[in-house]
């Protein structure tokens, strides 16, 4: 009796199943509503007559400024969640004893036991005027710790809530990397920060490419930071959106600006992709080994 041997590709269909239902379909939805329009004061969306006219709206100096303003903010937050977190990673996994580290993750990754908002709103208690942080200051004989409602305010909560999802793919980055290959390093004359530029970094590169588009995508759709904490002045695009499917009811506009967000996304991820490429690309050669006999490997 054969027996029933199905392809490869079989034990990936619930994956695709899942992304075809939820992912795939929802876009092409949005993506379809966003050449309709607006149809009256109780209307949410018509697609009857197709243009591209809301994709006009949104290059609009008002939305343009909200993008740019976004992106500024998704920009300086991955960086900051980068600074932060890799050292805190590379202690973990390097420095830190072993029978720490359980601990440690555990301490990462204790925010994400508390709902996002909820956090958020944490944040916003301790910036105000009269939260603790500003009477503290006023005790020691400060000025009032009045940052709430700022963009300053607003980088340090999408700081806050991202950091874990940087640590935590650098740490298993950084640990997969192993002793052995850095004692290896030092044994071949290669000092600490050699050893980190030219070992450690380059077979860490995966997570650290991981590490920074798992913060950097959701950090440039979050509205719920900027809301809480920024207000007027940390307006994001998440709040734009948001706003014309809850509030305005516009459903063909919340979703030009969705897919015009989605592809900013995509277009600045490739941007910073290959400028992280031709960076590394020097990097890269110097890692061949020229024998003897002029043959590169």
């Amino acid at each position: 009796m054969r027996r029933l041997r199905l392809p490869g590709l079989a034990l990936a269909l619930p994956a695709w199943v899942w992304l075809a239902v939820f992912f795939i379909a929802p876009v092409a939805v949005v993506f379809w509503y966003s050449f309709g329009y607006k149809p009256g004061l109780f209307g949410t969306h018509a697609t009857d007559r197709l243009s591209f006219d809301r994709y006009l709206e949104v290059l609009t100096p008002t939305f343009f400024d909200t993008f740019v303003a976004t992106m500024n903010i998704a920009l300086t937050g991955t960086a900051l969640c980068f600074l932060i977190g890799a050292p805190m990673a590379y202690w973990m996994a390097v420095k830190a004893p072993p029978s720490w580290r359980g601990l440690l993750l555990a301490l990462v990754l204790v925010p994400f036991w508390t709902n996002f908002l909820v956090r958020t709103i944490g944040w916003q208690v301790i910036l105000s005027p009269e939260g603790w942080l500003s009477q503290a200051a006023q005790t020691l004989g400060l000025p009032a710790f009045d940052i709430l409602y700022t963009r300053g305010a607003v980088l340090l909560g999408v700081v806050y809530n991202y950091l874990p999802l940087m640590i935590l793919p650098l740490y298993v980055a950084f640990d997969r990397v192993g002793e052995p290959l850095r004692e290896a390093s030092r044994d071949l004359g290669a000092g600490r920060f050699r050893t980190l530029w030219r070992v450690t970094l380059p077979l860490a590169r995966p997570g650290i490419v991981v590490g920074v588009l798992l913060v950097y995508i959701p950090l440039m759709g979050d509205y719920i930071t900027a809301t809480v904490l920024g207000g007027a002045k940390g307006n994001m695009v998440g709040q734009l959106v948001a706003a014309q499917f809850q509030t305005a009811q516009n459903w063909a506009l919340g979703s030009a600006m969705a897919i015009t967000l989605i592809v900013i996304i995509v277009l600045s991820a490739a941007a910073v992709g290959a400028a992280l490429w031709l960076v590394s690309w020097p990097l890269r050669r110097s890692y061949r080994v020229r024998l003897d006999s002029g043959v590169t490997q």
